[in-house]
């Protein structure tokens, strides 16, 4: 039904190659940069991508050295306020796109769940701490069956 939908003829078999990622850009609540801005950043880098602005950040598919390059480049501009998914799709893919499917596309709630950490992990990210944890050791077997035996005691 969807066949001729695609802006692309190649574009259902990008998922079957293996050397093509699709990578989503979220811009984290605190970003210091907009989509069209990274939109922008990423069309400059002439690279041979496909790149789609989003509402939460930008998508962007190709080669996967060419997209590791591309989110390396882009991770500059805001080191700690850009994060990376990794899509199963190619952007405007017809199995996917809401623009076809109507509505929400399937994982929009949950990445609008981790938006809401996202200002937290930033600021983990710029001001890293180190954090100690007390591990509690367990109790022996004899400690344990003298606590289940005065246990035992006190309900008779």
């Amino acid at each position: 039904m969807f066949e001729n939908v695609s802006p692309s003829p190649d574009l259902n078999h990008e998922d079957l190659d293996p050397e093509n990622r699709t990578r989503m850009i979220i811009l984290g609540p605190k970003a210091e940069v907009s989509e069209s801005e990274v939109v922008t950043f990423l069309h400059l880098l002439n690279l041979p991508i496909t790149i789609k602005q989003t509402c939460y950040g930008a998508m962007v598919s190709g080669k996967k050295e060419d997209v590791s390059k591309s989110l390396k480049e882009l991770r500059k501009l805001d080191q700690y306020n850009l994060f990376f998914k990794e899509r199963g799709f190619p952007a405007g893919d017809p199995r996917r796109c809401r623009g076809h499917r109507k509505g929400p596309r399937e994982g929009f709630h949950q990445l609008e769940h981790e938006f809401k950490l996202l200002g937290d992990v930033s600021d983990a990210l710029k001001h890293p701490k180190k954090v100690f944890t007390n591990r509690e050791e367990a109790i022996s077997v004899d400690e344990f069956e003298n606590i289940m035996n005065e246990v035992l005691e006190n309900e008779k």
